[in-house]
């Protein structure tokens, strides 16, 4: 009679450890690492935010209207920077022109988006932007 009342407690056992040791296998694998930097969140939180970029006209030091913000690309491996995608040209979303700009070359103060020696025709000068599938 003993050996009936182990039987269960043996493979709710086995069990038991069989999950424990598969969690701890699937748990493992390349290891990664993690750079932890202090960031002055009160600095940071002062800063856009990229959904609140997106649509914005972009203006010259003209203060001429010479495109829309687009997008922001981060580029995956972070070596080459952020792009501003602007659009630029066209009427109603008929026919615009996509360009990619650094950046660190667009100046934001007060809301407005500026790319000071640019124009409409430098702009549509540039090479054609186009979204990867």
């Amino acid at each position: 009679m003993r050996s009936t009342q182990t039987r269960p407690l043996l493979a709710a056992a086995l069990l038991v450890g069989t999950f424990v040791s598969y969690s701890n296998a699937y748990a493992q694998g390349a290891p990664q690492s993690i750079t932890e930097r202090r960031t002055d969140v009160v600095q940071l939180a002062s800063g856009y935010r990229a959904s609140k970029l997106a649509g914005a006209d972009v203006f010259n030091k003209n203060k001429d209207t010479i495109g829309t913000l687009d997008d922001l690309i981060v580029s995956p491996s972070g070596d080459r920077g952020t792009y501003a995608i602007l659009s630029v040209g066209g009427f109603l979303g008929m026919g615009k022109h996509l360009v990619a700009v650094p950046f660190n070359d667009l100046q934001i103060t007060n809301r407005r988006v500026v790319l000071p020696e640019a124009t409409k025709k430098s702009l549509e000068a540039l090479p054609e932007f186009k979204y990867a599938d």
